[in-house]
């Protein structure tokens, strides 16, 4: 009998007892119901995110300016992770009359997708120059092909993208790009910011702890020097050629060095900068058999030069005085190869003596667009060298990774398609994540990637193969193959709608 009475004491439970023990269980149900997660969701979890994009360059912020500003994937959890310091990047500015010496080309489809995205309207518009004219011709036949859009075409200054189409690019620094970039990401929010944060290394996650969260044993996780693991639905690689994410992913990239060096320098043009504010600005290109040499056209009486040519030769340009640099400039455009190949000689003790006496031999063109304004003065600290280099990934995605920019491809610069490249793959990119996400995909499988890498892969291969073989065929100083390229170049010259095709097509197909 005393059993029964403690065993029956045993089961009675008070109903103040009992009605907590329910709050409990369903505050416990609640809790993991918030931690359930779909495919698109933005995750409750600190360390899960939707898209982590590794990469805080023009390729890397454009992924997420762009999925932040689209309806479709706003709602997306965005993490980025960038080893230098974003703040001075954001705040970055130069006087009026300074630049720097990275610049890149935009094509007008490019400023229409940063127009689109809303960070157009955050770049110094006064760093940003339009050109519509280009000339460009064999430096040893002086074949020559002029590319140039309508005068009245030009557009009015801060007139709104795609008010005018007929421009061949816009130069701007790669600073004031990525700055006008950050910019825009701040007014969007939404994106949590790893900077000054060093990769240590990339791997596979662990198996969920909720029988209904994801199973994170496939999701990627950027494990950063502070501690920090972030797992990633999707990780893109926007981070260079020397690709972590490439790396972690098991994705070669095959091609091959140029044994040439690109020069780069800032540089001031003969005359006043008032006097060029309403002249129509053009941009020069001249073939060499050691590599082309460039002079695009920057605000006022500036312009950015990049002179591909063989490391021995970068070195000497880097070792010369500022008024030496200048003269080697000035006869890059305008002397002989003959001439050139022995300024960079040793027997060549001064470079400005010996410009100006070979030029007194030379004869000028009759039309003055045929070369650019004589350079007459270089900005202190901006010449500098980067070696020259073709790569091309095997694919641009596998299981939960993706990669855009040059992570995926690395081109020759004489077309000045590099950063383009980069924004195309954006854009692909961007409207593969928003299919998924609007048809209620998993956006990281490479099922749901494969539009993007069928859109990218082969069009910049193609790219890709043409610059390469136009640095070669440049690269021939004689025999039969430079009459040939000549006869080419000048016929192209002479037929005006293929010259509106190349345009055109240069310019993204805006404009066409």
């Amino acid at each position: 009998m005393e059993s029964i009475i403690r065993r029956r004491a045993a089961a009675y439970v008070c109903r103040s007892c009992t009605r907590q023990s329910q709050r409990k269980l369903l505050q416990q149900q609640q809790q993991q119901q918030r931690q359930q997660r779909t495919y698109s969701s933005a995750a409750p979890r600190p360390d899960i995110y939707d898209v982590v994009c590794v990469g805080g360059g023009p390729a890397g912020l454009s992924l997420l300016a762009a999925l932040r500003s689209n309806p479709v994937t706003s709602h997306l959890r965005i993490a980025l992770v960038e080893a230098q310091d974003l703040s001075k990047t954001k705040s970055w500015a130069l006087p009026p009359t300074q630049f720097s010496n990275r610049c890149s080309s935009l094509t007008p489809s490019s400023a229409l997708f940063l127009d689109k995205m809303g960070a157009w309207a955050h770049l110094d518009r006064a760093r940003v120059q339009p050109y519509h004219e280009m000339q460009v011709w064999d430096g040893v036949t002086d074949a020559r092909i002029e590319f140039d859009w309508a005068r009245d075409a030009i557009t009015p200054a801060g007139a709104r993208i795609g008010t005018h189409q007929q421009i061949i690019a816009y130069m701007t620094e790669n600073l004031n790009l990525t700055s006008g970039l950050l910019k825009r990401l701040d007014q969007l929010g939404g994106v949590a910011v790893f900077d000054s944060a060093k990769v240590e290394h990339i791997s596979f996650g662990a198996e969920s702890e909720t029988e209904d969260g994801p199973d994170l044993r496939e999701w990627p996780v950027v494990h950063l020097a502070g501690g920090a693991q972030l797992s990633a639905r999707l990780l893109v690689g926007a981070d260079g050629a020397n690709s972590p994410v490439r790396a972690f992913a098991g994705i070669e990239a095959r091609g091959w060095d140029y044994g040439r060096h690109g020069v780069v320098a800032t540089l001031e043009l003969e005359g006043h900068a008032d006097s060029w504010e309403n002249q129509t600005k053009v941009a020069y290109q001249r073939f060499l058999p050691t590599g082309p040499v460039a002079m695009l056209p920057m605000p006022g009486n500036h312009a950015t030069l990049v002179w591909s040519t063989t490391p021995e030769n970068a070195a000497l340009l880097k070792s010369l005085s500022p008024t030496d640099f200048i003269a080697m400039v000035n006869a890059a455009f305008r002397l002989s190869v003959t001439d050139l190949a022995f300024m960079h000689s040793p027997a060549c003790t001064s470079q400005a003596d010996e410009y100006a006496w070979r030029l007194g031999h030379t004869s000028s063109p009759s039309n003055h667009k045929a070369l650019p304004q004589p350079a007459t003065a270089v900005q202190p600290g901006t010449v500098a060298s980067f070696p020259l280099k073709m790569r091309h990934a095997d694919t641009y995605i596998g299981e939960r990774v993706a990669l855009v920019g040059d992570a995926a491809h690395t081109i020759h610069p004489l077309a000045g398609q590099g950063l383009n490249q980069g924004q195309g793959d954006v854009q692909s990119l961007v409207r593969t994540i928003e299919f998924a996400v609007g048809h209620g995909q998993d956006l990281g499988v490479r099922m749901s990637l494969e539009p993007y890498l069928a859109e990218r892969y082969a069009a910049n291969h193609v790219l890709l193969g043409v610059c390469d073989k136009i640095h070669k065929l440049y690269s021939v100083e004689n025999g039969p193959l430079v009459g040939v390229r000549s006869l080419g170049l000048s016929a192209v010259n002479g037929l005006g709608g293929l010259k509106r095709f190349i345009m055109g097509r240069a310019a993204g197909g805006v404009g066409v």
